[in-house]
């Protein structure tokens, strides 16, 4: 039975809630204060949720909760704060702190009902503490992916790290290009010297030789001194350029005699300084019908494709979107306590389109971190993703639309039941419980699938 500690110094409304609590078919316990709660809290177990008062004897409900989301066993209980008077600053100040709800007085038993409903739900459906492959949390990029497509990239981008060769990397906004580089850049011979990005995109054509090559005093209105460039800087290392698709067809040649020649000249000298530069360029842009257009050079082209690698779109690699989710899910959830996904909030991520990518996945993992209540985020916690799946021609992922209806909900079958089986340390009843079937279904799902442990 579910226990419930209410915590509030007005005797009569907190005897009355105590009493609706058990109407309810929950075990309640009663505080008048903040120390009186924690001397009941200790040594016990912990209790399945918290109802708090803001204005308490003491030490005050938010310092309360402060308290009790630093005490050990006691962070991620659910906490409800009570108030006669809502305001602005007092609900944030709960939300910030991590309260599930914040309620005004007086609360009616539906309101209470349905209340505890959600959270005692929410806590069922919590899956067990876990770690996942390369999900611990890092400032070091990392090329996350367990699908065969990502496979493949990590193992071009493996091999590719063993020489100085310029890599083209392609692929739709948000699909990780420059972690990729990055990524690389660490794996290399010069992962000790410098890597430096630069947008060609973001940078004013006028100023974009100057901020690639550097330039001397005079050299234009404003040059008060030399400047070194950007290739310069990356001498021993590596130079990214982001978008470099976007560059004009006058920066396409001096890049194209700085990929030659290894030289750069800075604006307005004579001075020709030598660099040893990896060079990795990325673009979401199609090279080669630009090249047939006539705005990008083909013989620069030719210089950035030696070893081309191509970032899939996210709605091609379904099978890396739960773990990503939980790998992001761990670094928003870092500082505090860890957070979860339910398995409603699993399928919806599965199955969502995803048209901005990794970085959408990222972004909406981060928001509903921050926003959710409690600690296991469920289907409500990402409905601002229903307008853009509204708003989307096809919310089907793309590799799945082009396979028969049976091939495709068999692949996305297969990659849920693999999560899940991965997730739970290939306990098949925990699997199934997590995926909301009966463990003899599971069984039936994988048989059909063909799938056995080893092939998890």
């Amino acid at each position: 039975m579910a226990t419930i500690l209410i915590i509030d110094d007005d005797d009569a409304f907190r005897e009355g809630l105590a009493e609706t609590v058990q109407d309810l078919g929950y075990s309640p316990s009663e505080a008048r204060s903040g120390d009186d709660a924690f001397e009941q809290l200790r040594g016990r177990p912990a209790p399945d949720c918290i109802f708090l008062d803001f204005r308490l004897p003491g030490a005050d409900g938010l310092a309360v909760l402060e308290t009790l989301r630093k005490t050990p066993g006691l962070q991620s209980v659910p906490v409800v704060m009570l108030t006669a008077h809502a305001t602005s600053d007092n609900t944030i100040g709960a939300m910030r702190l991590g309260a599930f709800e914040h309620l005004t007085k007086p609360v009616g038993r539906d309101e209470v009902a349905a209340l505890l409903k959600r959270i005692l739900s929410a806590q069922a459906d919590a899956p067990a503490a876990r770690v996942f492959p390369d999900e611990a949390r890092s400032d070091e990029p990392q090329l996350l992916g367990v699908s065969e497509t990502m496979r493949e990239v990590q193992k071009r981008l493996g091999r590719a790290a063993g020489g100085d060769s310029t890599v083209l990397i392609t692929g739709e906004t948000g699909t990780g290009k420059e972690i990729a580089a990055r990524v690389l850049h660490r794996a290399s011979a010069r992962a000790s010297g410098p890597f430096v990005a630069v947008n060609c995109a973001a940078i004013p054509d006028d100023l974009l030789e100057s901020e690639l090559f550097g330039h001397g005093k005079g050299a234009f209105t404003g040059a008060q001194g030399d400047r070194r460039g950007r290739v310069e800087e990356a001498h021993g290392g590596t130079l990214f350029l982001d978008e470099v698709g976007d560059m004009s067809l006058p920066m396409q040649a001096k890049l194209l005699r700085v990929l030659q020649e290894r030289q750069v000249t800075p604006l307005g000298t004579n001075r020709i300084v030598t660099v040893d530069v990896r060079v990795v360029a990325a673009t979401h842009r199609d090279l080669a019908s630009m090249v047939a257009a006539g705005t990008f050079r083909q013989d620069l082209l030719f210089r950035l494709n030696v070893i081309p690698l191509h970032m899939p779109p996210l709605r091609e690699r379904v099978a890396d979107i739960l773990p990503l989710a939980e790998h992001f899910l761990a670094n928003a959830s870092a500082d505090t306590a860890r957070k979860h996904l339910s398995a409603d909030a699993q399928r919806l991520l599965a199955t969502f389109a995803w048209p901005g990518n990794v970085r959408e996945l990222a972004n909406a993992i981060e928001r509903a971190s921050a926003l959710a209540p409690a600690q296991v985020l469920t289907r409500d916690d990402f409905a601002f993703l229903s307008a853009t799946r509204d708003s989307a021609d096809d919310p089907i992922p793309l590799a799945l639309l082009e396979l028969p209806l049976p091939q495709a909900v068999a692949q996305l079958e297969r990659a849920l039941i693999v999560h899940a089986l991965s997730a739970s340390g290939g306990n098949r009843a925990e699997a199934a419980r997590r995926l909301g079937i009966s463990r003899q279904s599971l069984y039936t799902r994988m048989a059909s699938l063909a799938m056995s442990d080893a092939s998890v």
